[in-house]
């Protein structure tokens, strides 16, 4: 599968593909006006991060307590109720007078809830798919969340300046919805792909067998700690410059387009290979130019040549997959972004502090280092192709017998700060 016409003739393909536009546009739209609004009311960059890209946090939480749940409940059920959830709770954050603290305990409910989302959806993709069309069709999702991150920051910025955050967060709302019956009348009904019932027990057991492979617990740092310094740097676009938050918004996401595009449907798979280590490096190194307090048409072409690096994301998936046994993908794409999206939110604490204390350009060139060190230092083991033909996979029995798991020889890069935008982004909850 190498066109996008054979991948919209999978019927289950267009459903799925609408489901994530609504969803992402929902996100966009009401993250803009949820971090407006907090940033107004205490005029915290912190707090401004934290209401855009906090809600990642709890996604650890719900990789720990909830993601057997993946690969454990029926998808379209899952999926609508997921964005039906989304929908009434974005409308809360819109009740005049509403705390900040109400604010963020609404925020974190929804993070907990987005971390199953993302193995559902995943899982689903590569349900559907056949495995040569996996690449083709999550570039395709990553491009409709690229588009819709462009439009939903247009469009957030326009009901912004001609509403307010309020009636814009009751958009978002209205777009969660739409998902919701999107995925309802649109997916057909799927059984589980695993036997059993979601579990805290289940899924340490999964994540166990998961994690006990070396060569994937490379690619898990890889997708997770590079991507979420440099979502930190994201997380200070609206402190940086609230008037020109919605442009490095949406340069990053055009970006991530441009790079997912390219890589997806054109790159063959000798040069996937060949540019994974580059991709990765051009994620950081544009953030640089932060330093030198850049004007915002140099800081908005930095972005977007940052944000082509987002395609480096798509090339390890691909590996993961490889490496993972089929009964194990829901919960492993569940983890690998749940994983991200909590290293988003760790990212966003420590952007938000250092811009505290300093300045967000200061801030901003730190996370870019941060990141250049890790990936530089996972880079060993990432070329490492043994990893391609792996040996018999644990199952999640058989981690209950070699736990405690052995911790990696890089664990201690997971300890440093560490990509929705969403996103959300970079992996969609």
């Amino acid at each position: 599968m190498r066109t996008y016409r054979q991948l919209f003739a999978s019927p289950e393909f267009r459903p799925l593909f609408f489901t994530s536009l609504a969803q992402v546009a929902g996100q966009t739209v009401s993250g803009l006006a949820l971090g407006t609004l907090i940033y107004a009311a205490t005029g915290s960059p912190l707090l401004s991060a934290l209401s855009m890209f906090g809600p990642s946090l709890a996604q650890v939480v719900g990789a720990t307590a909830l993601m057997s749940a993946a690969d454990l409940i029926p998808p379209r059920a899952a999926l609508s109720g997921l964005a039906l959830a989304f929908a009434l709770a974005t409308a809360a954050q819109a009740i005049p007078g509403l705390p900040v603290a109400a604010s963020f305990a609404i925020l974190f409910v929804i993070g907990v809830l987005a971390s199953v989302c993302g193995g559902v959806r995943y899982g689903l993709l590569n349900e559907i798919l056949p495995k040569e069309g996996y690449l083709l069709g999550r570039s395709v999702l990553n491009m409709a969340v690229g588009t819709m991150q462009i439009c939903g920051y247009g469009l957030g910025g326009v009901l912004l300046t001609a509403l307010s955050p309020r009636v814009t967060l009751l958009v978002g709302a209205g777009l969660y919805f739409a998902a919701a019956v999107v995925a309802r009348l649109g997916l057909s009904a799927r059984p589980q792909r695993a036997s059993g019932r979601p579990s805290i027990a289940q899924t340490w057991r999964n994540n166990a067998a998961l994690w006990s492979s070396v060569p994937r617990r490379y690619v898990f740092l890889a997708l997770w700690v590079p991507n979420g310094l440099i979502v930190g740097c994201e997380s200070l676009f609206v402190s940086l410059s609230p008037r020109h938050a919605g442009v490095l918004f949406a340069s990053a996401a055009f970006g991530m387009l441009l790079g997912d595009t390219t890589t997806g449907r054109f790159l063959p798979a000798r040069w996937r290979r060949m540019l994974g280590a580059p991709l990765r490096l051009l994620l950081a190194v544009p953030y640089l130019v932060f330093a030198l307090h850049p004007a915002i048409p140099v800081a908005a072409v930095a972005v977007m040549l940052a944000s082509i690096g987002y395609a480096a994301s798509l090339l390890l998936q691909e590996r993961l997959m490889a490496l993972t046994p089929n009964e194990l993908s829901g919960q492993a794409l569940g983890l690998q972004s749940s994983g991200m999206l909590t290293m988003q939110g760790v990212g966003a604490v420590v952007a938000g502090v250092l811009a505290q204390w300093f300045t967000p350009s200061t801030a901003m060139t730190v996370m870019a280092v941060l990141s250049v060190v890790v990936t530089l230092s996972l880079a060993r083991g990432l070329r490492d192709e043994r990893e391609l033909e792996p040996g018999p996979e644990p199952t999640p029995e058989a981690s209950r017998v070699h736990m405690p798991v052995p911790t990696p020889a890089l664990t201690p890069a997971c300890s440093s700060p560490c990509s929705t935008t969403a996103s959300t982004a970079r992996a969609i909850g």
